[in-house]
C-alpha cells in the first residue's frame, strides 16, 4: 500500500461525495444518483487473501530472534506456499540456536552457516545471495541502518514498529522508504490494523462519508506492565540494556512507539494525515527498570479545530482498555468494526463470518499478523507494488512528537520534530561499559524555597 496521503484533500473529497445525510451504502452502490463510493483498490487499501498466491521459492531471512521475530518468521511461512526461513541474525547466539530449534521441530532446518550473531550480523545475512526477503524484528533503535543495507544488498523487507526512536532514524527509514521505491523493493510494516478485515472495511465507509466530516478522535492502550529483566551477573551495560531493551528509551522509543503507536497509526490514517503539533505530559511511578514511562496522555491537534485524545498505561490492576473512537459531523465509529448514528444507534456493522453454530466470530478471519505477510508476498509475485515505509515513518515520529510533548512539558509542533537533531543512544554501540546517564525526564523546572 502507497502512501494514500499524498494528494488526498479529505474536506474537498467529503464534499465532492455529497454523503450528509444519505447513510452508508455498499462500495458498488451509486451516491446521489450518479457518483459511486470508492471501492478499497481506488482507496489503496490492501487486498484481503486468503492465502497469498503461488509464484516462485521466496527465501527470507530473520534479524532479530526474540518472540516477535520468530512469531513473524512463523506468520511468514504460514502465508502461502512455498516459503522459507533459511537464515538467521541476531546479537545473541542463544536467541539464534532456540529459533533454530523451534523452527527445526517444524522440519524447517536452518544452516549453521546461515547463522550470525553479533551487532553486525546482520550485515553478513543480507550478503548471502540466496535471501530474497529480509524480516526486521529487532529493537527499534537498529531499524533505520538494517533497512537501509536491505534496500542496499537489494532486499523485499517486512519490518515490525516502531520504525525508529527518534527524528534523525525517521528521516533515514524515509530516505532508504524512497530508494527502495525507486528500484522496485517492496516494503510492509507491523502496522497489523492497516491488513485487518474488520479495519479495513470500517476504512473504506468512513472514506466514503459514513460519519460525514471528522471532527474529534480519541485513542488508547491501557494495560498491564509488560516483560523486564534484572541484570544478571555477568552481563556489561550494553548487555544488559539490549536483554531489556522494553524498558529503555533510547532501544524502543518508550511504550508510546512501541505499543501506543498502533492506535495513534489508525487516527493518522483515518484522518488522512499528521497532528500539526502535541501537548502532554506522563510519569513513572511502578517501572522497576529502565528510564520509562508508566503512563501518557497527549492532546494531539490535527488544525481545523480537530483534536485527538491519545492515552497509554502500562500499570497493573488498573482500568484497561485498547482502541480508537472518531467523531464525525453525521455519526462515530470505534474505526474496528461498528459505524453509529449521533443518536447511539447503529448505522453500520461489520459482519464477522459465523462458526457452525452461526455465531459470529473474529477467529475465523485470518490474522492480521498473518495478512500483513500475505500481502507482503503477493506485491512480490503478483507485481503489484506496496510500499508502507513512510506512512509508517510518519506515525512513529507523531508518537515521537508526543513522548517529547511529554518528556519536556512543552508543545511540540510537527515542523520542530520533523527537523530535529535527535539523536538517542551511545555513539558506539558494541559490548562493555556505556557512558550514558539514563535518567527519568521530569518536565519544567523544580519550585524555588
Amino acid at each position: 500500500m502507497e502512501n494514500t496521503n499524498k494528494g488526498f484533500n479529505r474536506r474537498r473529497f467529503l464534499e465532492s461525495t455529497a454523503l450528509a445525510g444519505i447513510g452508508l451504502l455498499g462500495a458498488s452502490a451509486m451516491i446521489s444518483g450518479c457518483k459511486k463510493t470508492k471501492n478499497a483498490k481506488e482507496l489503496g487499501l490492501p487486498p484481503i487473501l486468503k492465502a497469498a498466491p503461488k509464484g516462485k521459492k521466496l527465501r527470507a531471512a530473520l534479524i532479530g530472534c526474540g518472540n516477535r521475530g520468530t512469531g513473524a518468521a512463523l506468520n511468514f511461512i504460514s502465508a502461502g506456499p512455498d516459503l522459507h526461513i533459511v537464515a538467521l541474525a541476531d546479537v545473541f547466539q542463544d536467541r539464534i540456536d532456540a529459533t533454530r530449534e523451534r523452527f527445526s521441530k517444524l522440519k524447517m532446518e536452518i544452516p549453521a552457516e546461515n547463522c550470525f550473531s553479533g551487532f553486525e550480523g546482520y550485515k553478513q545475512v543480507m550478503a548471502l545471495a540466496d535471501v530474497d526477503v529480509v524480516i526486521l524484528a529487532t529493537p527499534p533503535q537498529f531499524r533505520p541502518d538494517q533497512f537501509k543495507e536491505a534496500v542496499l544488498k537489494n532486499k523485499h523487507v517486512f519490518m515490525e514498529k516502531p520504525m525508529a526512536v527518534d527524528p534523525v532514524g525517521i528521516r533515514s527509514i524515509i530516505g532508504s522508504g524512497k530508494k527502495a521505491q525507486a528500484v522496485g523493493l517492496n516494503v510492509v510494516t507491523g502496522t497489523q490494523r492497516r491488513h485487518q478485515q474488520d479495519y479495513i472495511e470500517t476504512y473504506q465507509q468512513v472514506a466514503n462519508g459514513a460519519i460525514g466530516t471528522p471532527v474529534s478522535a480519541r485513542a488508547f492502550w491501557n494495560q498491564n506492565h509488560v516483560w523486564f529483566r534484572t541484570r544478571e551477573e555477568g552481563w556489561d551495560d550494553m548487555t544488559y540494556m539490549v536483554r531489556n531493551w522494553n524498558n529503555f528509551c533510547w532501544l524502543c522509543g518508550d511504550h508510546i512507539l512501541d505499543t501506543h503507536v498502533h492506535n495513534i497509526d489508525v487516527i493518522n490514517w483515518f484522518l488522512g494525515k499528521q497532528p500539526e503539533s502535541a501537548v502532554g505530559y506522563g510519569g513513572r511511578a511502578r517501572r522497576l527498570t529502565g528510564d520509562q514511562y508508566d503512563f501518557f496522555s497527549i492532546d494531539f491537534d490535527y488544525g481545523g479545530g480537530v483534536f485527538s485524545h491519545s492515552m497509554c498505561r502500562q500499570i497493573d490492576n488498573c482500568a484497561n482498555a485498547t482502541g480508537e473512537f472518531i467523531m464525525g459531523t453525521e455519526g462515530y465509529t470505534n474505526c474496528a468494526n461498528t459505524i453509529w448514528n449521533l443518536d447511539g444507534s447503529v448505522k453500520w456493522k461489520f459482519e464477522y463470518p459465523k462458526d457452525e453454530n452461526g455465531n459470529e466470530t473474529n477467529h475465523i478471519l485470518i490474522p492480521a499478523y498473518v495478512q500483513e505477510h500475505m500481502h507482503l508476498v503477493h506485491a512480490i509475485r503478483t507485481g503489484e507494488y506496496v510500499n508502507q515505509a513512510e506512512e509508517t515513518a510518519l506515525s512513529t515520529l507523531t508518537a515521537i512528537m508526543a513522548r517529547t510533548a511529554a518528556y519536556t512539558g512543552k508543545k511540540v509542533t510537527w515542523e520542530e520534530i520533523y527537523k530535529s537533531d535527535m539523536d538517542l543512544g551511545p555513539q558506539v554501540i558494541e559490548f562493555g561499559p556505556v557512558d550514558m546517564q539514563f535518567e527519568v525526564p521530569i518536565p519544567g523546572t523544580a519550585h524555588k524555597a
